[in-house]
């Protein structure tokens, strides 16, 4: 196992007295594991934890009024091992799919993929069905997306994503899911800190990282078409239809963000 360094910074002025849920917890069920944590608010402010309908950790707090700050970090082990490979995993027939996860197959907020079926069946409805035909998904998308910073906002949905060519990977992610639903194969949006661990290290400032899980051979696998590779060292903090259901930060009045920092890396020994 690997031990890494994992957290994140936000700032905001605030208002009026504003709920907010947060988050940026890892999840319990993943592959890693959490050594130590901490939570900090400055100014402090009581914070309480429930899991939504996804599973996801959120905190939920209320910002009081001025300048507020909220840092989490964390120690986690991760496997030293990458993504398993899904390249000879079979696709399920729909009437195979649990009936509990075929409303992964279904259009949502960003990714509406009955908008893209016709294409989707186009650009890979003459690859083989399973692992091969996702990966194809990523080929594609990973090679004729450009990523951008800035390139998108909250409201960029994967056809935006597939007129304008370009986005960020959390765009990236959700053209790939939404092809994965326009030839019935179940997937979901996942999200977390992805450290540089064994590629050369990104120049652009460490920000949150997404990906997708597809379901196949009877289990979900991850891919990523952002950096199209499998990685090590993921430690995933939510899971849901698409972003919608894993903001980072939900404001429920007057808060505005100022700015965020994130961090994932080797943890420093002891």
């Amino acid at each position: 196992m690997i031990k890494l360094r994992v957290g994140c910074e936000f700032k905001y002025d605030v208002a009026a007295p504003t709920t907010a849920t947060v988050q940026v917890r890892p999840r319990s069920d993943s592959t890693h594991q959490l050594v130590t944590e901490s939570w900090s608010t400055q100014p402090s402010v009581a914070i309480d934890e429930y899991a939504d309908i996804y599973g996801n950790p959120v905190k939920r707090l209320v910002m009081a009024p001025g300048p507020l700050v909220l840092t989490y970090d964390a120690v986690v082990a991760v496997p030293d091992e990458a993504d398993a490979d899904a390249s000879a995993a079979p696709q399920a027939p729909v009437d195979e799919v649990p009936g509990d996860l075929l409303h992964f197959t279904l259009p949502s907020r960003y990714c509406l993929s009955d908008e893209l079926m016709d294409t989707a069946w186009e650009l890979f409805g003459h690859s083989e069905p399973g692992g091969a035909r996702v990966q194809a998904i990523c080929d594609w998308v990973h090679d004729n997306i450009q990523f951008q910073h800035g390139a998108s906002n909250p409201l960029t949905t994967a056809m935006d994503v597939f007129r304008n060519r370009k986005g960020v990977c959390r765009d990236l992610a959700h053209l790939a899911i939404t092809f994965c639903r326009a030839l019935n194969i179940p997937a979901r949006y996942v999200f977390g800190y992805l450290p540089d661990l064994y590629v050369p290290p990104d120049p652009d400032p460490m920000d949150f990282a997404a990906w997708m899980e597809v379901w196949l051979g009877g289990r979900w696998w991850t891919f990523d078409p952002r950096n199209n590779a499998r990685r090590v060292g993921r430690v995933l903090i939510g899971r849901g239809r698409d972003a919608l259901d894993v903001a980072m930060i939900t404001t429920f009045g007057p808060a505005a963000f100022r700015s965020m920092k994130v961090w994932a890396d080797v943890a420093e020994a002891a």
